[in-house]
């Protein structure tokens, strides 16, 4: 995936995996989705049904990422151990914030990631001694961008070394500046431009909610390449609620 996100420069869409299921993170990886993230922020995914959902993406070409509730040892280690590809960090503030977050899923002497795939070899197919060579430089940190220290800090967070991705998550932002879920609020409009002008100089990909085609493409002229296109539970709820609509008809 690393791949991908910087010497190919692809356009990457993936999911919010919020349903603590094998089967529906099975579903999406293998209809294409090029990267999901299983939530343990916000939804109620343990350790057993994190292990089983990030195996239920080998055979696809999906990449498995684990949004994680803080940037700590105790959560971004199992989730790495259990073989997820990547870590996505949420509450992001500083730059001194960000270099953790990236220590964190690096082994020395590059990071702080301590040692132990005894899991998440098998998943990608390599022995365990192998693990830390061939996979340990592949995992992928990215990072929300979701308050308004983070869009005053964008700059110095830019020059952080080892971010892959940063995604605009204007959910929390919109929440945190005061306009909560009014996207087309100017402070929300302002700060949203603001990050995408200066993670759009870096080497970093940068992303946001593309959860309909028109959205999708703006965001694509505006340089994204990280399509958050959307969120099992709510997927599910709005085809609920469409086929309701069909009876009525």
């Amino acid at each position: 995936m690393k791949d991908r996100i910087h010497k190919t420069k692809d356009r990457l869409g993936g999911f919010l995996c919020l349903i603590p299921s094998a089967v529906v993170t099975q579903a999406i990886a293998a209809a294409g989705a090029d990267w999901l993230v299983i939530d343990q922020e916000h939804a109620p995914t343990g350790m057993e049904n994190l292990h089983a959902m990030i195996a239920a993406t080998a055979g696809t070409a999906c990449s498995p990422w684990v949004r994680v509730s803080k940037p700590d040892e105790a959560f971004v280690k199992p989730a790495l151990d259990a073989g997820a590809e990547g870590i996505m960090f949420p509450l992001v503030r500083t730059a001194a914030e960000a270099a953790d977050c990236v220590a964190l899923t690096r082994f020395a002497p590059h990071g702080r990631r301590g040692w132990g795939p005894f899991i998440a070899h098998s998943r990608w197919g390599v022995e365990l001694h192998d693990y830390l060579p061939k996979r340990g430089p592949e995992i992928v940190c990215g990072l929300l961008i979701e308050t308004k220290a983070a869009v005053d800090n964008i700059e110095d967070i830019c020059e952080v070394e080892g971010i892959d991705y940063m995604i605009i998550a204007t959910f929390d932002l919109s929440t945190e500046l005061g306009v909560p879920g009014k996207f087309d609020a100017p402070i929300l409009l302002d700060a949203v431009h603001h990050v995408e002008q200066a993670v759009l100089k870096t080497g970093i990909a940068l992303g946001a909610a593309a959860l309909t085609r028109e959205q999708t493409q703006g965001n694509l002229r505006r340089g994204h390449r990280i399509l958050v296109h959307g969120f099992d539970v709510l997927m599910l709820k709005q085809h609920v609620r469409q086929a309701a609509e069909w009876a009525r008809a």
